[in-house]
């Protein structure tokens, strides 16, 4: 219940930051799930596939042209 809560609190604050949200949330994104495919294969032992690689490498793909696409 708490670990919901603060799950809850964590996505209206980010909602109020000053930053372009969308952005911001989407460079968190494809972080996270690297980040989740790296803990998975050194803490937990489960070795990413190529296919996991290929969906990560796509997260970070879509990530870097929704952050750094020149803007008008």
């Amino acid at each position: 219940m708490l670990g919901g809560i603060i799950l809850v609190i964590y996505g209206i604050v980010a909602t109020l930051q000053t930053a372009n949200f969308g952005r911001v949330y989407a460079a968190y994104g494809g972080i996270f799930i690297v980040m989740a495919m790296i803990w998975g294969w050194k803490v937990d032992g489960v070795i990413p596939d190529r296919y996991d690689i290929m969906g990560g490498l796509i997260a970070l793909l879509g990530m870097g042209i929704i952050m750094f696409a020149p803007r008008h």
